[in-house]
């Protein structure tokens, strides 16, 4: 049975599962999480979660096939690694999360929540990635979170890199560069985000990695986001990084947040417009009443355009091109 499986069709006889193959031991930690440890030194601890929200099929896949190979044998394993399908009730279900927005959740966030299966799950998560990587605390620490978006996107693939005040990985910089993603954004505040967790509780190089639209399971083209595949796969097995195929990448970093504050908040979009929508300088971006109209200062693109959001949430973010 593979990963997939194991949370589709769950036998709780597998939580408990652990052994070896010929070059790693590998245990089941929990439901959608498992750990491979090398047999041989090594310098590297990998986190690669997917399925924090459980409608985003395509990096599910991508997941369970890294998972095969490794069990067959067809993927050397030169890290430590923990594979991690986050909100596995979401994924049975087909559906973004059950009760909670589980990705707004972390580093704490969690306590403003009333207690469900979802906030359970996320202390469980924090947990098992600081145990996860004490196994071998003097390692380089990364961590991969894969999404897909609600909506299509003027550059499909695309990465989000946490807020942090230190700089940001050269390797990790150069892995994203290599993956054939169309852009990288840059957070311009603390978040609350599984990867935010990870860089800033556990110290990891993380990442937020984006791969086009959330299908159904089986409508996914994966070779859409083979950079992707081939990138985590030479970073599991320590391979040369694969070679850019796509022209340079595009880069951007978060001005602002836009907060829905009224009931009659207006987004200045149409309903299918694409992530990376533009704003002309001048144009209005959003209305909260007549009298509270924002304006675009400068050239923006806009990133998760959502005006149904509750009062209070984020209804997208306002990005700046960085050339």
């Amino acid at each position: 049975m593979n990963m997939l499986q194991q949370v589709l069709q769950p036998t709780h006889d597998l939580l408990v599962k652990e052994g070896e193959e010929a070059n790693f031991r590998w245990s089941w930690w929990d439901e959608g999480v498992v750990c491979f440890t090398p047999k041989m030194a090594y310098d590297c601890s990998v986190v690669i979660s997917a399925g924090v929200h459980g409608n985003e099929t395509a990096p599910i896949e991508l997941l369970f096939k890294i998972y095969d190979d490794l069990m067959a044998g067809r993927l050397q394993l030169k890290v430590g690694l923990l594979l991690i399908l986050g909100n596995p009730e979401a994924i049975r279900q087909g559906v973004r999360y059950i009760n909670y927005d589980m990705n707004r959740m972390f580093s704490g966030a969690y306590q403003n929540i009333e207690a469900c299966a979802e906030t359970e799950r996320v202390q469980k998560l924090e947990q098992y990635c600081l145990d996860f990587y004490d196994i071998a605390p003097y390692t380089q620490r990364y961590h991969y979170d894969l999404h897909t978006a609600i909506r299509e996107a003027i550059f499909p693939t695309f990465a989000m890199l946490p807020y942090q005040t230190h700089a940001y990985d050269p390797l990790l910089l150069a892995q994203l560069k290599c993956a054939d993603l169309d852009a990288l954004v840059y957070h311009n505040s603390v978040g609350v985000t599984f990867s935010h967790f990870s860089m800033h509780v556990c110290h990891a190089h993380s990442v937020t990695l984006e791969l086009g639209k959330a299908k159904p399971f089986g409508h996914n083209h994966l070779a859409d986001f083979r950079g992707i595949d081939l990138l985590l796969r030479a970073v599991i097995a320590q391979d040369t990084l694969p070679l850019r195929r796509k022209e340079t990448i595009k880069q951007f970093a978060v001005q602002q947040a836009i907060i829905k504050k009224t009931a009659t908040f207006q987004l200045n979009l149409s309903p299918d417009a694409a992530n990376f929508s533009q704003f002309k300088r001048g144009d209005w971006v959003t209305k909260s009443s007549e009298q509270d109209v924002m304006y675009a200062t400068e050239n923006f693109y806009i990133l998760f355009p959502n005006p149904n959001v509750a009062l209070g949430l984020r209804a997208g973010l306002l990005l700046k091109r960085i050339e």
